[in-house]
């Protein structure tokens, strides 16, 4: 199976209510932090990566057919340059609305765990936010910048700015195929974020 979608927006701009869109529209599996989380191989095949181990793409993704938010998200570039035939989704809020969002799920988990080699440690800390996560104004920054790289970076054609609140239309017009006679997914809600790590653990 090879990539068909590669999502370049950060976690908490609706990626997981993407994953499942995606899902139902026949692009799925989706990948996304949740499968790291929730799949020991996942797992520990990210974890060795992010360590400095070797990017073996078609294992890291093996059998998915799409992926969105982090730890993907921060190797957009890459990927994009290995499935030039993927269409391409930035998710987007407001930077301030991210921010406010971010700092009640991500961050806060991120920011209680006392395991340095997860990967959201060891990636979205230390090198995504250069280990000052929880610097307001540097992660706007972060966040502003990725982005303009991607409106810069990826062609106009291959792209989906989708926002909050777009809908299906939108995303079944990039990808071609028909609007579901069904309400667009909407879920995972800070609390919902949280039962959830709860519940699976960290990545």
């Amino acid at each position: 199976m090879t990539l068909k979608v590669i999502g370049t927006g950060f976690g908490r701009t609706g990626t997981d209510s993407m994953r499942e869109a995606l899902g139902l529209l026949g692009f799925g599996p989706c990948h996304h932090m949740y499968e790291v989380i929730g799949n020991p191989e996942q797992k520990a095949r990210w974890r060795a990566m992010v360590a400095g181990g070797p990017r073996d793409w078609s294992s890291l993704l093996e059998g998915y057919a799409a992926c969105v938010d982090w730890p993907t998200a921060a190797y957009w570039r890459e990927l994009i340059e290995i499935y030039p035939e993927a269409k391409v989704i930035l998710t987007w809020r407001t930077p301030e609305s991210w921010w406010d969002s971010f700092s009640r799920t991500i961050l806060k988990g991120i920011s209680t765990s006392d395991d340095p080699a997860s990967v959201g440690k060891a990636l979205i800390e230390r090198q995504i936010f250069d280990g000052r996560m929880g610097d307001r104004d540097h992660a706007l920054a972060l966040y502003r910048a990725n982005v303009d790289a991607v409106l810069a970076e990826v062609p106009p054609g291959r792209l989906l700015v989708h926002r909050l609140g777009d809908g299906w239309a939108p995303l079944c017009a990039h990808l071609g195929v028909p609007v579901p006679d069904m309400p667009y997914p909407h879920g995972n809600t800070a609390a919902e974020f949280h039962a959830r790590v709860e519940r699976d653990g960290r990545s």
